[in-house]
Order: structure tokens, then C-alpha cells, then sequence
């Protein structure tokens, strides 16, 4: 088990027990179970919510869960839910749900809005928790011919880290309720053979404790690194990581969006990459028919997943969370998703790229400098 840092909020927390959900077919029905049966209270916080089948399902199992005297309490960003219909905002008041929608966005006060609550966290009883990069809305679940448009994980924790995703809910929640704040434990559960877990979160520039990890682990890894991410706009010092890993002999392969994304000049500006990436020996893999909006990092035995993208937008103005977990049959789990993605992805090779087409290379050119227009934007105006 490899050095704790010291540093973070929380510790490592030890005896945890850590199940791998893939696509929407596996972790809706699990996430929803678990609604159905909660006795005491759910916590249920989440950037993305859009008004559609799968969001249905979610509020009548929350509504019944109100119902039966569940304490039910939703923090929703504001910008991330704007198409959830007034029809289903309504059944939340009706329902007397507890919810709010975080730093309401303002054309007028356009700064202060760009800041945004990007975590997804679903807590139960403070027995299990749902922590990933999945929102509620229909691109995750499955399509006409069973398979899900979006391609996503979420994490199923139960252990002695659920109190720190209690706390990161509970410390937003009291920040949007100062006058009705809330205070809750989780009950002692331990495993016998569990794994190490740990929370990491980011807020701003200032509090980056899930990049910090990542570099951390990419200088210390002994055989891999695998990552996916929808969104490769990675800082330099993360570039620079996994280059300085990849020359040293580690096996350093990304999963990318090929043509199926929902923002396809974030792909292109992340083209502009691709050629140092390999000339260090760095593998890309495009996923090809489906949406990769999964944000997970594989390194040896340790992963981190959960909401955190890797751009430099995101990481100066988003709130995430994510989930690492140190251990062998954990890290199994992420490897063999890995190995069947690898397979629904086309490789980009060194000399492939030097051959694509002179537009490509415009385009490539023209985002990458959008993108660095966004970057001193975020700079000038970040405080």
C-alpha cells in the first residue's frame, strides 16, 4: 500500500467495501433499489438532471420515500438542472421535498455563476453511498438496441468513508442552509477483507486535492496507467507526468471521445496533444459509437473516479468529489473494464497522426486557441 498524504481533508479509511457500476443499466437499478428502501435519509447531490424517463423514476422513488417519513434532502446545481421541466420542479415542492439549486445563475453577476456544483453523490441511510460521473437524464440509460448512448461508472461504497461523503454533502448543504443546518453520522460498518478508501475533492485552484493525487500516483506508478476522460484538457504538469511515466518504461494508455461527443471542439482542442503524447510513447485509444463520459484513472492497484474531468476549465471553477480506492481486487474490476473498452475504441498510432489532413490540423489549431482565450479568461477573473 503505497504512502498516505497527509495532507487532504480526510484520511484513508480502511475496511471499505467497493463495487464497479457500469453504464446506466447496472447503476440506475442499483441506485434506485437502494432509494426504495431507505428507513432514515437520503442525500442526493448532483450537477446534471434533466426531465425525461429515467429522472421519473428517481422522483416518484424519492417522492415515496418522503411519503413514508424518509428525510429526503436534494442539492441540485442550478445551471446543470435547467431542463428539469416546471412540471417535475412542482412535484418536488408538492412532495415537500427538501432541495435547493446551487449559486442560481445570473447574466448579471456572470462571474460569481460560472461557479458550479459538478458533484454526483446519492447517500442512503449513511450505509451506502453512489459516487461517479453519471447525471440523472436519459443519454445514460439504454437506447432501442440496449445499449447505453453515454458510457459511464459509478462507485457503490459502504464503510467508514461514507462519513466523509456525509461531511462533503453536509458542508454544501449548510453553506446554501446557514439557518437550518444539518448534523449526520454514519453508523460503524466495517468488512472483513476491505479496501482503503479515501474522499478527495476540489473547489477552485486553491483546493485541488484530486489533481495533487493524480500527479502523485503517476510519479510513483510501477506498471500502468490507464485513464478515461470526455474532456482531455489537461494541465501541463499532468501532461508533463504522464509523458515522464511513459518514457520510463510504464504503460501509459488514454481512453478519448472519438466522432460521439457532446462538446466535439473540447475533442479537437484535445487533439492538438496527441502528438507529443505519442512521440513519448503514450497510448490514445478514441472511443468509437458511443459517448466516453466516464472519469476514472487506473495506476497499478490504486483508482480514482468519480466527477472530476480532466480540463482546466472544470478544475478552476467546478466543485468535485472523487473515490480512490487502493486495492488489488478493486483495481481488477477497473482493469477488465478497461480491457473490453480498449476493444470499442480505435488506436491512434504516431504515424497515423503525422498523416491526417491539413483541415484537421486547422481545426485542432484554431480550439487549442480558443481554449487557451478561456484559460486567461479563468485566470484574469478567478479569485
Amino acid at each position: 500500500m503505497k504512502q498516505r498524504n497527509k495532507q487532504n481533508l480526510f484520511p484513508w479509511r480502511e475496511d471499505g467495501n467497493f463495487e464497479l457500476l457500469i453504464d446506466g443499466k447496472q447503476f440506475f437499478p442499483r441506485m434506485l433499489d437502494a432509494i426504495q428502501n431507505a428507513r432514515e435519509y437520503i442525500l442526493f447531490e448532483n450537477y446534471l438532471i434533466e426531465s425525461g424517463s429515467i429522472t421519473s423514476k428517481f422522483l416518484d422513488a424519492l417522492i415515496e420515500a418522503r411519503q413514508r417519513g424518509v428525510v429526503v434532502r436534494l442539492l441540485l446545481d442550478d445551471y446543470g438542472s435547467r431542463e428539469l421541466n416546471s412540471r417535475d420542479r412542482q412535484r418536488l415542492i408538492d412532495a415537500k421535498i427538501e432541495h435547493t439549486y446551487y449559486n442560481p445563475f445570473n447574466v448579471k453577476h456572470l462571474i460569481k455563476s460560472l461557479r458550479r456544483d459538478h458533484r454526483k453523490i446519492l447517500i442512503i441511510d449513511g450505509t451506502h453511498a453512489f459516487v461517479g460521473g453519471a447525471g440523472v437524464a436519459d443519454e445514460f440509460i439504454e437506447t432501442k438496441n440496449g445499449v447505453c448512448h453515454w458510457h459511464d461508472v459509478m462507485v457503490q461504497i459502504q464503510g467508514p468513508v461514507l462519513q466523509d461523503w456525509i461531511a462533503v454533502f453536509q458542508h454544501t448543504w449548510n453553506q446554501c442552509h446557514p439557518d437550518d443546518k444539518i448534523l449526520l453520522n454514519a453508523p460503524e460498518q466495517k468488512f472483513e477483507n476491505g479496501l482503503a478508501g479515501h474522499v478527495v475533492i476540489a473547489k477552485g485552484p486553491h483546493l485541488q486535492e484530486i489533481n495533487r493525487s493524480l500527479i502523485k500516483h503517476f510519479r510513483t506508478a510501477e506498471r500502468q496507467i490507464w485513464l478515461m476522460t470526455p474532456y482531455f484538457l489537461a494541465a501541463i504538469k499532468i501532461r508533463r507526468e504522464l509523458k515522464k511515466a511513459a518514457r520510463r518504461g510504464i504503460d501509459v494508455r488514454l481512453i478519448l471521445p472519438g466522432h460521439v461527443s457532446d462538446h466535439p471542439w473540447v475533442s479537437k482542442a484535445a487533439r492538438g496533444y496527441y502528438h507529443r503524447l505519442l512521440k513519448n510513447g503514450i497510448q490514445i485509444f478514441e472511443y468509437q459509437n458511443r459517448f466516453p463520459h466516464a472519469k476514472i484513472e487506473l495506476c497499478d492497484n490504486w483508482v480514482s473516479l468519480g466527477s472530476s474531468n480532466l480540463d482546466r476549465w472544470n478544475q478552476r471553477w467546478n466543485m468535485d468529489a472523487n473515490q480512490e480506492v487502493d486495492g488489488s481486487s478493486f483495481a481488477k474490476q477497473v482493469r477488465d473494464m478497461f480491457l473490453a473498452d480498449f476493444k470499442q475504441c480505435e488506436q491512434i498510432t504516431l504515424e497515423q497522426w503525422k498523416q491526417r489532413p491539413r483541415l484537421h490540423r486547422l481545426r485542432e489549431w484554431f480550439w487549442g486557441r480558443f481554449v487557451m482565450l478561456l484559460e486567461q479568461f479563468s485566470r484574469t477573473y478567478q479569485k
